[in-house]
């Protein structure tokens, strides 16, 4: 015999719905920020903006973090999601370690800046430039970037008389002017007798307690990394362009330590326009985040970045393949993971693409899915993503205009060169 409900039907709002039902229909993020697409359970078109779900109380900070494997949009959506940002006079700021980001810069009316051993550009990481916090918080950051650095070089922490030395040839090299690398290392190997008496050793101990660190970051200014860190910033670097993209490619077989430092130089470099605070609101992006984070000080630092999110008025953004790339960063030193994993702590909005089998239960741990929606991120399709804002769950589809279609491609080097680029077209047009 069949049964049927008792209940008598009824019709409720979509706010209503919502409450019972959270998953499938939600209210959405309203329709102020930028278009990313169509929202699939919610009906409708899908908007975001970091600052303006901050000052609605939505997140409680601005930093995004996006998963997703190979070919299925994450690197899309990013690039769109800056272009269309610019138009409301946001700026960005982006690490491009393997050089993808040409034709968005070419139309944003900009160049990509090649850092490369012998280039054009050199970053000088203990430059304060126009920095005018007092000069004990200057120090400080110089010296705790000098420490990032010597730290990625050795491949390890400093015992107390490496860091010690550190301290006095930089206090050294920073009197008077804008200390370098080549001085550090100049004072390191050759310590004065008023430093040494600051510390009531001799001249010969001091200069053997600092020899390893310089003989390390010698390789920086006279080794395979020469001409990028070895001496005053030159070049053209202008931070104020709406967008700026540092393209990291000759270092990107280098070695995670090459990309590391360099990754730490630029970033120091960002850092010092930031603490202007001149009311900019600024796109951060850091991509192939697997990668550097392999570096316990990139990691440290990145951190820190991270953390001053809403101070700077910057949302950064953490571009990954797979939540096992956190656990990974680190192999076997558990504090990279731990920092890896408070990176995504610290991104409140995480944007997740398809994920193979073998990876969902730690999708499901990690960003904290609930059963459906683990089983969804094993089977959405490209161009779509389940995003989590906050405590709010929407499924997107990522949708493209025409003329972004050529802006995102990074399909070009696997395509017939006179094919058109419809290697992202699975986005579909708006």
């Amino acid at each position: 015999m069949r049964v049927t409900s008792r209940q008598p039907p009824h019709r409720v709002t979509t706010a209503h719905l919502g409450a019972a039902y959270p998953f499938m229909v939600d209210g959405g993020l309203g329709s102020r920020g930028v278009y990313v697409g169509q929202d699939l359970l919610g009906g409708g078109t899908f908007c975001f903006d970091p600052w303006e779900l901050y000052a609605r109380g939505l997140v409680t900070g601005p930093n995004l973090a996006v998963f997703g494997l190979i070919g299925l949009g994450k690197s899309a959506f990013v690039k769109s999601y800056v272009y269309r940002q610019l138009v409301f006079g946001r700026r960005a700021w982006m690490i491009d370690p393997k050089g993808e980001n040409g034709a968005l810069c070419r139309a944003a009316g900009v160049q990509p800046i090649h850092i490369r051993p012998g280039g054009d550009v050199r970053l000088n990481p203990l430059d304060p430039g126009l920095d005018q916090r007092p000069a004990v918080e200057v120090f400080r950051d110089q010296l705790a970037m000098l420490d990032a650095v010597t730290v990625a070089s050795l491949r390890r922490d400093l015992t107390p008389p490496e860091r010690t030395a550190c301290e006095l040839a930089l206090r050294a090299a920073a009197a008077g002017r804008a200390p370098t690398l080549p001085d550090v290392v100049r004072d390191l190997l050759n310590p004065s007798p008023d430093s040494a008496r600051s510390v009531a050793t001799d001249v010969e101990t001091l200069a053997h307690d600092g020899r390893q660190v310089a003989l390390e970051l010698r390789r920086l200014c006279e080794g395979d990394l020469r001409g990028m860190f070895d001496g005053p910033a030159v070049g053209s670097l202008d931070l104020n362009a709406p967008l700026v993209s540092l393209d990291l490619s000759d270092l990107y077989h280098s070695g995670p330590d090459a990309l590391g430092i360099l990754m730490l130089c630029a970033m120091a470099r960002l850092r010092r326009e930031l603490v202007r605070k001149d009311g900019a609101k600024r796109i951060l992006v850091i991509d192939e985040a697997w990668l550097v984070l392999r570096e316990l000080s990139v990691a440290r630092w990145l951190q820190a970045t991270w953390k001053l999110a809403r101070e700077f008025g910057v949302q950064g953004v953490l571009i990954a393949h797979r939540p096992s790339d956190l656990s990974a960063a680190g192999g076997s030193r558990a504090e990279q993971a731990q920092l890896a994993r408070g990176l995504l702590s610290d991104s409140e909005t995480r944007v997740l693409y398809g994920q193979p089998p073998d990876e969902l239960e730690r999708a499901r741990e990690v960003f904290q899915l609930t059963a459906a929606e683990t089983e969804l991120v094993g089977r959405l399709r490209r161009g779509v993503a389940l995003w989590k804002v906050g405590q709010r769950s929407y499924l997107v589809q990522h949708r493209l205009g025409q003329a972004e279609l050529a802006v995102v491609d990074t399909d070009a080097q696997m395509r017939d060169p006179l094919a058109p680029p419809g290697g992202v077209s699975g986005w579909g047009p708006n």
